[in-house]
């Protein structure tokens, strides 16, 4: 099949566009490569890329091209819908970040609402099959039961980007009910792994204690996350793109889960489902890097919330599985690219 990946530069694209490509499948990977964190990182994903371009795939691989575009571009947005004709769309190209949204919420409203219309615009126009989009666990806001369900209330966001993302399920609601478009949002858990982001915990945390540097710990460390690997994730990503939402007429509003729909809508957590302390997760790397952290303990920070925590039966049943990978093994993963990589990183960014 051909799919489009939006984002493919970004952590979660990159290895959602090599799983992709390892099974066989086209993809076109767009990002705008923009400057919210080390743009020679985004550089380092899609150079790994390069292995399934089309002079260097191998006959069993699928082919990856990239191209550079901003999902505010409408036009050309519009254009390349109508020349690629995807059979599929992996939509996770985003403004990311609670705290940034906070100092720069008009980033938000362009790439987050405007983005998301315009995806939703070229699949009904191309008759594309499925869109899958990522959603956020942070639309749970000031829920407090645990663990999250989808059939919870999420309307009382705490930051800008929880309600950016709320308001891509609402639109593709309205997406799938008035063009019959197929649309699945996945409510990401505290996403970890290799090529992970540098505003991510694991990365700062990882980067100061090497350095000997202090690590702020929020909440005097009394904060529970569902921090779920990537590899993971990508193994959810991938199944639920064969599993297309289809109408059903007997669901009602008022009887029926707010996940599913009389429209082709499906909504569903992608966690792990097992919540660990921050300081557990702080531990793990501790133990990995065999280096106390300098530690300075600090209060909630705005946007911050007490727990994430993924009730995934829903998913686990759609796609008969469930992540597999533990904090220890995903931590050791982590620590292992990222001594490699920025001990080869720093010959190749001499040469830039």
């Amino acid at each position: 099949m051909k799919f489009l990946v939006t984002g493919a530069a970004g952590f979660i694209g990159f290895h959602v566009s090599k799983r992709l490509c390892e099974a066989g499948h086209d993809v076109v990977g767009i990002d705008n490569l923009n400057d919210y964190y080390d743009v020679n990182l985004k550089l380092a994903r899609l150079s790994e890329l390069e292995q399934f371009t089309i002079e260097n795939r191998n006959e069993k691989q699928g082919c990856f091209n990239f191209i550079k575009l901003n999902l505010i571009d409408r036009k050309n947005v519009a254009k390349l819908f109508e020349i690629e004709k995807f059979n599929r769309v992996i939509h996770l190209a985003a403004q990311a970040g609670v705290r940034y949204s906070i100092e720069n919420p008009m980033a938000y409203a362009d790439s987050n609402l405007i983005g998301h219309l315009a995806i939703l615009e070229g699949c009904r126009n191309n008759d594309v099959e499925h869109l899958i989009y990522a959603s956020s666990s942070s639309v749970y806001g000031l829920n407090n039961k645990t663990p999250f369900s989808t059939s919870d209330s999420v309307d009382h966001p705490v930051s800008l980007y929880a309600a950016t993302k709320k308001s891509n399920e609402l639109m593709s609601h309205s997406y799938s009910h008035l063009y019959n478009v197929p649309t699945t949002g996945l409510r990401f858990f505290t996403v970890y792994g290799s090529w992970g982001r540098p505003d991510m915990a694991p990365y700062i945390f990882t980067k100061k204690i090497l350095d000997g540097e202090t690590i702020d710990i929020n909440n005097n460390g009394d904060m529970w996350r569902d921090f779920t690997h990537v590899d993971d994730i990508v193994e959810g990503v991938v199944r639920i793109a064969d599993v297309i939402p289809e109408r059903d007429h007997n669901w009602k509003v008022e009887s029926g889960s707010p996940a599913t729909s009389s429209a082709p809508y499906s909504i569903y957590n992608i966690g792990h489902g097992s919540p660990i302390n921050l300081m557990g997760f702080v531990q793990a790397i501790e133990s990995e890097l065999g280096i106390e952290a300098k530690k300075s303990f600090r209060g909630m920070q705005p946007g911050d919330v007490y727990q994430t925590y993924a009730e995934v039966e829903d998913l686990f049943d759609a796609i008969d599985y469930k992540s597999q990978m533990s904090v220890a093994e995903g931590v050791a993963e982590f620590v292992q690219w990222y001594k490699t990589f920025y001990k080869k990183e720093l010959k190749v960014l001499n040469i830039l």
